[in-house]
């Protein structure tokens, strides 16, 4: 253990960094299924890591996998990034999980190397020495979900007043057993009625999942649907769901959760604690981002290094008893001690002033 917190807190080696803004695996001339980008300005020190394969929903398979790998190569050696923000171009999804058709092809010495390259991607967000955020506007399911579990803060966009498990306002005809829904907007009134059957809800989740949202009103064609749903496929999760999720939720609803590949709503998730936090859902379908952005921006202002060792000092305290954990925090204080931050801070505090931290 000695080794390994040695080498989770050492922050003096020399970071590059990120060259490109597209990734693209085994130099081909492919359309890049990421894109990175450094924000500039006052939003300076956040990176966005911008999904974007929409034929496939952002499903996890091999061209996807290399190229997150392969920013995260390079983003972590970068000494600018202070939060990192992974969010989705395809609008609907965050990620519908594992890329089923192509795992389709696979042998099963195929599937078995391919399952640990997933959870070897999983271990390196988790591993990131800033702060991830996970935006999840639309699906998270399967992968998706695990990839947002081994982020540190997760944000998820919601309808206004939607669920899918319980109607709002609901009449139920007794000929075909239908049930009106009434969507409360942003202004408070009542969106026009719409009438769907269980069956159309049922097909609505579908498409939706597809990315086709004509069944949809625009405030639920976005909101976030997520879930651990690996038993509804004849599998289980596979890229740490089993693992992270009772450590973020607790061992007995972790459970409930995969035994029943359950989906939750971004308010369900909230109030399960799965989500830090639940925003209403936009036109644009990209509110869980700008909160997400929102909560980058109260991060940036405060010391990078002891951040990042707060990090390390939680990360690793939870896998130990508190006695060991209370020795993992002495450690990361003492290398805090001699930072030219905590001077700053210090001073700043005595001369009353904002501090100006520069990560040093």
């Amino acid at each position: 253990m000695q080794r390994a917190l040695t080498s989770a807190l050492r922050l003096t080696r020399p970071w590059r960094p990120l060259q490109a803004c597209g990734c693209a695996s085994h130099g081909t001339a492919r359309d890049p299924e990421i894109q990175v980008r450094s924000l500039a300005g006052p939003d300076q020190g956040i990176t966005e890591i911008l999904m974007n394969r929409p034929r496939a929903r952002n499903a996890l398979g091999n061209v996807l996998v290399s190229e997150l790998l392969e920013a995260l190569a390079q983003l972590q050696e970068d000494r600018q990034v202070r939060v990192l923000i992974f969010r989705s171009g395809v609008k609907g999804v965050f990620c519908a999980g594992a890329d089923l058709k192509e795992r389709e092809q696979m042998s099963e010495a195929e599937v078995g190397v391919f399952v640990q390259r997933l959870r070897g991607l999983m271990n390196k967000i988790a591993a990131f020495p800033a702060p991830t955020i996970a935006a999840m506007d639309g699906f998270a399911l399967g992968g998706g979900l695990e990839l947002a579990l081994a982020c540190d803060l997760r944000v998820a966009g919601t309808g206004y007043g939607e669920r899918w498990d319980r109607p709002r306002e609901q009449s139920v005809s007794p000929d075909n057993h239908q049930h009106t829904w009434a969507g409360t907007l942003p202004s408070g009134s009542l969106a026009p009625a719409t009438v769907w059957s269980f069956e159309e809800r049922r097909e609505g989740m579908k498409e939706a999942i597809d990315g086709i949202s004509t069944l949809l009103p625009w405030w639920l064609a976005s909101s976030a649907v997520m879930g651990l749903i690996e038993t509804t496929r004849g599998l289980l999760p596979g890229a740490g769901g089993t693992q992270r999720l009772p450590r973020c939720l607790g061992v007995a609803l972790a459970k409930e959760l995969i035994f029943t590949g359950r989906r939750l709503s971004g308010a369900q998730a909230q109030a399960l604690g799965l989500v830090n936090h639940c925003v209403a859902q936009n036109e644009e379908g990209n509110a869980a981002y700008h909160r997400a952005r929102e909560l980058a921006q109260e991060i940036l202002p405060q010391a990078p290094i002891a951040v990042r060792l707060g990090k390390v000092a939680i990360d690793r305290g939870m896998e130990v008893d508190i006695a060991s954990g209370m020795a993992i925090e002495g450690m990361c204080y003492a290398q805090n001690i001699p930072t030219r931050d905590r001077l700053e801070g210090m001073a700043a505090f005595r001369e009353k002033r904002p501090p100006k931290f520069v990560g040093e």
